[in-house]
């Protein structure tokens, strides 16, 4: 009986450290990853780049056509 109790602590023990883990990538991990892919998918669909230095002011159509000025990295000034 100790045998099945101790297992049942560690099993306990196992989920709430996986549900400690998985909470914290959804509260802290996930909505920066998610706001990267978001203002990476706008900066491809840009018209009207104004780049100086590292970053572009680019203009952006959102789904009703409202136009947004976003800034996004200068990939044209890669250096070789």
């Amino acid at each position: 009986m100790k045998e099945a109790t101790g297992e049942l602590n560690m099993t306990v023990v196992t989920v709430v450290a996986i549900a400690a883990v998985a909470a914290f990538f959804y509260a802290f991990v996930w909505p920066s990853i998610k706001v990267n892919i978001l203002n990476s998918t706008k900066c491809s669909a840009t018209t009207d780049c104004r780049c100086t230095g590292k970053t572009c002011k680019c203009t952006y159509l959102d789904e009703n056509n409202t136009p947004q000025e976003i800034t996004c990295p200068n990939n044209n000034d890669t250096k070789k």
